[in-house]
């Protein structure tokens, strides 16, 4: 453990016309840095996590943190970006600059802004996330990609309409008790089974209950080296983590596996020198119901093809043996795509130290997280335990 979790600061996601980038960067800045109990001097670095890919017309952002107060001013201050995963890339990057010993405490922001775009332009924008000579032109940009991939499951493994429902019911659910979710509504499993005039085929076997929301939002966190870490009030640290990157093109792999997923998994856990047995709660990416189905399989819940019995059978309700997505995840609490990964630590944070109010994990100790970019492209996980 080179790094600990000792602040943090969450907006609500969802629709934020009266704020601008800027400004949601600036107000989850302020607060995670005085929710760590420091000042801004105190920061060494910042990792600001923004994809951005047209969302927004003010394209290098990383400096627009230093505007959360005059004394970040000349401070280290980088943009990274990688897809979806945009956010834990920052997170990991934060980690990364404190075991390096360059820094001691790093704040680290992620941000997005959609719903400002025109509907023809978000889903071009976010298919740029995928491999564009072969998928440019999918109907229905992203939802599109990921419907393909559920109707190759669907083909080899048979119709999993009832698990995508249940996924989508189990999130909607979670989500009602998370103050920061988009959609706190708990729209059952009847109505994410049938399709509607409310709820339509979007893209393949996938209804609109099946895709993650657009959002506007942010997330912040502060990060400390371990000495500091312990003489703070709150501290979750890193017990460890893993990145994997896999080709973008989905013709040259299997896609209907997420071996990056898989991948990062086996790393992660090997280091903490933990099993899924031993996890508390995972935040997982469901940017689509059939990504957080086919992530059953990657992280070895279940076996290849039988993913639909962890959620049929209870296994990743909150009060199942390895609760999923307490938060409401992608489904519920929206997805501004560079917040998602820094939202996931926040909230995972918040369950550690029994801050997580009525979306609480009974007896959490140890969370585990999946934040992915693209079609299982760009695959980090982050193992957290609390230290204080």
């Amino acid at each position: 453990m080179t790094a600990a979790i000792i602040g943090w600061a969450h907006t609500p996601f969802g629709k934020h016309s009266d704020e601008t980038v800027e400004s949601l960067i600036i107000g989850v800045a302020r607060d995670a840095i005085a929710d760590a109990g420091l000042e801004p001097a105190d920061i060494d670095e910042i990792v600001l996590g923004h994809f951005n890919a047209g969302f927004s017309a003010q394209d290098f952002t990383a400096s627009l943190v230093l505007q959360a107060d005059p004394a970040l001013r000349f401070k280290k201050a980088t943009r990274v970006e990688n897809a979806c995963a945009t956010g834990s890339a920052a997170v990991h990057q934060g980690v990364r600059a404190i075991s390096s010993g360059e820094a001691r405490h790093v704040l680290v922001v992620g941000v997005e802004q959609m719903t400002t775009t025109p509907g023809p332009e978000i889903g071009k924008n976010l298919l740029k996330a995928s491999y564009l000579p072969e998928d440019g032109d999918t109907p229905a940009g992203f939802a599109g990609v990921f419907g393909k991939i559920a109707h190759g499951y669907f083909q080899k493994y048979g119709d999993q309409s009832d698990a995508l429902a249940k996924i989508a019911a189990k999130n909607h659910k979670n989500g009602v008790n998370n103050p920061y979710a988009q959609m706190r509504k708990d729209l059952g499993f009847d109505f994410c089974r049938a399709e509607s005039e409310k709820n339509p085929f979007v893209a393949g076997p996938l209804k609109r209950t099946d895709c993650s929301l657009v959002s506007d939002g942010a997330a912040a966190l502060v990060l400390s080296d371990i000495p500091s870490a312990l003489g703070r009030r709150k501290a979750v640290a890193f017990r460890s983590l893993a990145h994997v990157q896999d080709f973008l093109p989905m013709s040259k792999r299997d896609i209907l596996r997420f071996e990056g997923c898989g991948e990062a998994w086996k790393r992660a856990l090997a280091r903490a020198g933990a099993t899924l047995d031993n996890l508390s709660f995972v935040e997982t990416h469901d940017c689509f119901t059939i990504a957080e189905l086919i992530e059953y399989e990657a992280m070895g819940l279940a076996p290849e093809g039988e993913g639909a019995r962890a959620i049929l059978e209870g296994w990743t309700e909150m009060d199942g043996k390895l609760p999923v997505n307490p938060s409401g995840g992608l489904k519920a609490k929206g997805h501004p795509i560079g917040a998602t990964g820094v939202s996931m630590h926040v909230l995972s944070a918040m369950q550690l130290t029994g801050q997580a109010g009525d979306i609480q994990v009974k007896g959490a100790e140890l969370g585990g997280i999946f934040n992915m970019g693209g079609a299982a492209v760009a695959n980090y996980v982050s193992i957290l335990q609390p230290i204080r």
